[in-house]
This record gives structure tokens, sequence and C-alpha cells, in this order.
């Protein structure tokens, strides 16, 4: 399935209110979607809209004794999808070890799987930089280099040979 697909399939499980406040918050401020945007807004504000979290957690810690903060469980991608939507999900009874598939059960990501992903991108631009070198064109640019350097070499030894030529004197 394509992601188009998948944002079709979670989009169609939304209650009217949600999805219309959906479409009006994907359409604001496109000249070519201004009609549906405007059909949308109407459609939301007269069937109810989706409530409005506050998707933001405070820096600070709260006081002591103070009630903890409501925190919803939801994407703020799409508005009031669950986080995690979509993802599979091992059947019922089988304990969730923390960090399998790279992710915590709150879904961060674990040490070991950045990592991971480090040492792999690392490794594939170390062998696309072999595979480079191996191509007529990469060889060309490491022969020009060479080259180059040789050229400098020789003329830095021209030149250090003329001021000691000039010392002499």
């Amino acid at each position: 399935m394509s992601i188009a697909e998948d944002l079709v399939s979670e989009l169609a499980k939304l209650p009217d209110a949600e999805l219309a406040a959906v479409v009006a918050r994907a359409s604001d401020g496109r000249a070519g979607l201004s009609a549906l945007h405007e059909v949308a807004a109407a459609v939301a504000a007269t069937v109810g809209h989706a409530p409005d979290y506050i998707d933001v957690t405070p820096d600070t810690d709260p006081a002591p004794g103070s009630p903890p903060l409501a925190v919803p469980v939801t994407s703020d991608q799409v508005e009031g999808g669950p986080a995690g939507a979509g993802l599979p999900l091992p059947p019922v009874g089988i304990p969730i070890a923390p960090g399998i598939g790279g992710y915590t059960t709150s879904g961060v990501p674990t040490f070991e799987s950045v990592r991971d992903k480090v040492e792999q991108r690392y490794g594939t631009a170390q062998g696309m930089d072999e595979l480079d070198r191996q191509t007529p064109a990469g060889r060309s640019v490491e022969e020009q280099w060479d080259a180059r350097q040789k050229t400098a070499r020789e003329r830095l030894e021209q030149i250090r040979k003329s001021m000691h030529g000039n010392d002499s004197d």
C-alpha cells in the first residue's frame, strides 16, 4: 500500500466532524481549494468540530501537589488520529518488550536503533565512495588530482632551487 492509500483508510475511520475539520485545516490558504475549504469549514461548524487539544507540554515541571497534565494520545499530523495508527501490534497476551523494533513503548527511538542507522549510513557512504573510485569518471578525477599534486610539488621544488641559487650570489 502507498502512503496515500494508508492516509485515505485512516481518514475514512474518522467521524464526520473530525474529517471536516481535517479537510478544512488542510485546505486553508490554498486558492485552488477555496470552495472545498468553505464547505468543509461549514460542515465542521454545523456538525461540531474535533476537540482542540493542547499538544504542547510545558518546559518546567508542575508544582508539587498539582494535578498531572492530561496529554492526549493523538498525532498532530492528522487531527485526532491515534498515535501509531496503522502500526502492527503483537497479539493480545504477548508482552511488549521495550526496544523491540527500535522504539520504546512510548515511541522514542532507542539508542541502539539510532546507532545502527548511523553505522549503516556511514557504511553506505564508504561503499559508494569505493564504487565511485572504480568508475572511469572516478578514476579520471583521481588521476587529475594526482597530476596536479605532482605538478605543484615540481613547481615548489623549482621555486626552492631558484631561491637557494639567489642566496649564493
